[in-house]
């Protein structure tokens, strides 16, 4: 899927086994927590960020790819949830191929983070320091998966929202500059048309005293 953004990190991931269940429990995102993004930008994640998402049909997959799902949270197989720390995931690892490898991964500890991709929907860009800091307030999310390497790829379109925001800024820059201006040219012309008024009524009345000294 074109435009999705994907984020990794070792928050670690915990593995529960209990009556022939397998559970694999850890954090996709954390709140607030403050990661460079490539050397481009830092970005926190705000509590609540993905509220409306999780009332969404979200898949696990294995390494972000669609054609290896191990979890859905339309069947209850992949259960997401936001508390303090950020957002929690739960996947019921299943007897699959890729099931199977992943569960045996995370017990050899060679998988131990989690990575989401999601779709920001509303953010907000500061721009005053070394490096722009982008807070995701609310975002879609379409996956999660385990995965090996924290890594940041597909910042693409967080780029181009970056200077789309610049952009608004240097717009509403120049809106205030054009209706200041606006305003002063508005002023100076009823300037002129007040002092255009008062000459013709001085004019008026040197008119009309000189027609009473001549009578």
């Amino acid at each position: 899927m074109k435009d999705l953004e994907k984020r990794s990190g070792l928050h670690g991931v915990e593995f529960r086994e209990a009556e022939g269940k397998r559970t694999l429990v850890g954090y996709a995102a954390i709140w607030n927590s403050d990661t460079t993004i490539g050397d481009y930008f830092i970005e926190r994640i705000a509590p609540g960020a993905f509220t409306a998402a999780l009332r969404g049909d979200i898949l696990a997959l294995c390494d972000h790819d669609i054609g290896r799902v191990i979890g859905r949270t339309k069947s209850g197989t992949l259960r997401l949830a936001e508390d303090q720390r950020g957002l929690k995931v739960e996947i019921d690892v299943p007897d699959t191929t890729d099931g199977n490898d992943l569960w045996t991964l995370v017990k050899r500890g060679d998988v131990s983070g989690m990575s989401f991709a999601f779709r920001a929907t509303k953010q907000e860009w500061d721009d005053t320091g070394d490096l722009p800091k982008r807070t995701i307030l609310e975002a879609e999310l379409y996956e999660v998966t385990a995965t090996a390497l924290p890594a940041y790829p597909d910042t693409t379109l967080a780029t181009r929202s970056l200077e789309a925001a610049r952009g608004e800024v240097e717009q509403v820059k120049k809106d205030a500059e054009r209706r200041a201006a606006d305003a002063a040219a508005a002023a100076r012309r009823v300037s002129e048309r007040r002092a255009s008024m008062e000459q013709k009524f001085r004019g008026i009345q040197s008119h009309e005293g000189r027609s009473a000294d001549a009578s």
